[in-house]
């Protein structure tokens, strides 16, 4: 079944072409011209472009362009009368599917061709899923595990990626909940759909809600013209919300109603929009301590916790790491056109002997830097830098006297800030990602205390 867009001027012909689509299940939706056509594909998503090539107003040909601008993943099927298969041609080299010159044969003629277009944009929809898997989009780790603490988190995955059940992942920062996220949407049905992703951390409110809903022309100051949000293109496939902990109470509302109704409103807009999305939710936060104190709602708790899933520190995972290292490392290699090296037994041991408080991101990071300091195609424990506790410059007796003092919390608080910002280059989101706190809790207490980071 896929959804398909018939745009043509002749309402008997827009009827036949409805009525036998249908008869192969599709969901059809037609348009009397042009502009409406356009107006349909600026609103939903479809899977296929039936069009005449000759309409008043907007014909074929001027939107066949804004597909191609606009949706380059969307089929088109052009149809054109006897006498001007010229610009059936123009309009195959602007990547039309196909054409079908009027009058058509038949029904098996249209039924035949639509199913060889929606076919061929399945089969690339595979395409681009594998290649995206295989060059390790989720970030080149896989969840190949050999920990036993990882035995029942993988099953859990494999169970509920057949279901539409929505998923709460729980973890520390860097435990890998993107990666699981995409985990659970290869292995469902919805595999060659959409996989939408965003940090609820990373954005403003107001452009936190744009980029959700979507917003129409002039809907706020920079609104220059309308925009379809993420869930509206992730329709039919999975959408996962990282860092869901850090969403203001407004947006927690907004977002309770699409996971109950599945509906919503472009900022700006009175139109309700609908969107067929499978839901996975991540957060390294404690979301139940945060409805105790009135920053979360518990409604919205219970809708995203249907199956959470916790995962695991890395430091609990003591027989995944060398595993996890040498995955990482054939990534890292990859990136950095070279051959792959190998550990030493020296690093080896200096891997296995650290605490990894940024779990796999920070062991990522730390292979990726060893990689480059190496010579040869060999890592040795020399290569790997690793911050621990223990190597920080000890306190001098006069530094350990004066930390006796008992000093006002948010300079203690604005001083670690500036020296987790320090420490990363001034990068706000590992700043954040080291602090333990969502990144727009980091600007919020930049713009607190008065600090450009």
């Amino acid at each position: 079944m896929a959804k398909i867009l018939v745009a043509d001027d002749e309402a008997g012909l827009r009827e036949f072409l409805t009525d036998t689509l249908e008869l192969d299940d599709h969901v059809v939706v037609a348009a009397k011209d042009g502009r409406e056509a356009a107006k349909l594909l600026d609103d939903r998503g479809f899977d296929l472009l039936l069009t005449d090539l000759k309409m008043p107003g907007l014909d074929g040909m001027a939107l066949l362009r804004k597909v191609r601008a606009e949706q380059p993943e969307l089929e088109v099927i052009v149809m054109t009368a006897h006498g001007t298969v010229d610009n059936a041609v123009e309009a195959m080299k602007l990547g039309a599917f196909e054409y079908l010159q009027k009058p058509i044969s038949g029904p098996d003629e249209l039924r035949l061709l639509a199913a060889r277009a929606i076919e061929r944009r399945s089969m690339r929809d595979r395409v681009d899923a594998t290649e995206r898997h295989h060059h390790g989009e989720s970030g080149g780790v896989t969840l190949t595990y050999g920990d036993p603490s990882m035995k029942p988190v993988v099953e859990a995955i494999e169970k509920v990626a057949r279901t539409a059940a929505t998923v709460l992942l729980l973890g520390e920062s860097g435990t890998g909940k993107e990666v699981a996220a995409r985990a659970i949407h290869a292995q469902s049905p919805r595999a060659t759909k959409p996989f939408m992703a965003i940090n609820c951390a990373a954005l403003s409110e107001q452009l936190l809600e744009s980029e959700l809903f979507g917003h129409e022309k002039g809907a706020f100051t920079g609104a220059t013209e309308r925009k379809r949000g993420r869930i509206e293109l992730a329709d039919g496939g999975t959408f996962f919300l990282d860092e869901v902990g850090e969403l203001k109470p407004e947006l927690q509302a907004k977002l309770l109603r699409v996971l109950q109704e599945r509906q919503f409103e472009r900022v700006g807009g009175s139109r309700t929009l609908e969107a067929d999305v499978r839901w996975i939710a991540a957060t390294n936060r404690d979301l139940r301590a945060m409805i105790d104190e009135g920053r979360f709602r518990e409604d919205l708790y219970h809708r995203l916790a249907v199956f959470p899933i916790k995962l695991p520190p890395l430091r609990e995972r003591a027989q995944d790491l060398l595993p996890l290292a040498k995955t990482l490392l054939e990534r890292i290699a990859r990136d950095l056109k070279r051959s792959v090296p190998r550990l030493t037994a020296a690093a080896e041991k200096r891997l296995t002997s650290a605490s990894w408080r940024g779990n796999v991101r920070e062991l990522a990071n730390t292979l990726e830097r060893a990689a480059i300091l190496a010579d040869g195609d060999a890592i040795d424990a020399s290569h790997i830098w690793i911050e621990e506790a223990s190597e920080r410059p000890a306190k001098s007796d006069e530094a350990r006297a004066s930390s006796n003092e008992v000093r006002p919390l948010v300079e203690l608080e604005r001083e670690a800030i500036l020296h987790a910002l320090d420490h990363v280059g001034g990068n706000r989101r590992r700043a954040a990602e080291l602090l333990g706190i969502g990144e727009r809790t980091l600007y919020d207490k930049l713009k607190k205390y008065g600090v450009d980071g």
